[in-house]
């Protein structure tokens, strides 16, 4: 049984669908677990961390297959996080129950340029405050955009917006603009944000592995090339 909920998401899409997923890269061998191909393995280099903070996935049609998501590495090393499909009107309960659960105050992570008053933007956590239940919208930009108007489930929890002003270091798929985060990025920041300080640093050094790991699967970028010069010389 995968050992992370995304993974297990996986299986749960995999099983629904009616024709084989084939992702960028399809007719590489990968490792079930990390997804890389199994020469560039990463799972012998996760390890789990615990923190205050706790997140939650919801996840957009296709986006457990892809080789590329990085909501799996926030799994990977904090093994409390939830992950679940996205649906407009067929919520799942368990997702209803983690948003609802009292001891936690969940937040939506979204940038506050796109939140309309009278709605609650919060960009630090106020003090004396219920333990942080982040809830990431796993996507490409415009589905997540899709998915913050779209659940009216979500339209009563306030936004927490983070300014992460740098050039995002996601180089696995286009972006329209070089600010925009991929989700472990995203999660990362949070993390130190909120205290969680080693769970942060664990999580930004394995979505870093696991860049420079799956760019040395392709065969055409230039890390794949370097890594077999390297090796052709030993």
């Amino acid at each position: 049984m995968p050992s992370n909920a995304v993974l297990r998401l996986r299986q749960q899409r995999l099983a629904q669908s009616t024709r084989p997923f084939l992702a960028r890269g399809s007719r590489a061998i990968r490792c079930q677990l990390c997804l890389l191909p199994t020469r560039n393995c990463l799972c012998g280099h996760i390890t789990s961390q615990s923190a205050t903070s706790r997140f939650c996935l919801v996840m957009f049609d296709t986006e457990p297959l892809k080789p590329s998501n990085t909501g799996r590495l926030i799994a990977d090393i904090l093994p409390d996080t939830q992950a679940f499909m996205w649906s407009r009107t067929e919520v799942d309960p368990a997702l209803l129950a983690a948003i609802a659960d009292p001891s936690r105050q969940a937040y939506v992570v979204f940038p506050a340029s796109f939140v309309t008053p009278p709605r609650q933007v919060f960009t630090e956590l106020p003090a004396n405050s219920k333990p942080p239940l982040f809830i990431m919208l796993d996507g490409t930009w415009n589905e997540a955009r899709k998915m913050f108007r779209k659940s009216p489930y979500l339209d009563q929890l306030p936004v927490f917006s983070l300014d992460v002003s740098a050039k995002s270091d996601y180089i696995l798929r286009e972006s329209p603009r070089a600010d925009q985060h991929c989700t472990v990025e995203v999660a990362a920041a949070l993390l130190e944000k909120t205290g969680d300080i080693q769970a942060s640093h664990n999580m930004t050094e394995l979505f870093t592995l696991f860049r420079t790991r799956y760019l040395a699967g392709k065969p055409h970028h230039p890390v794949h090339q370097l890594t077999a010069n390297v090796e052709g010389s030993l």
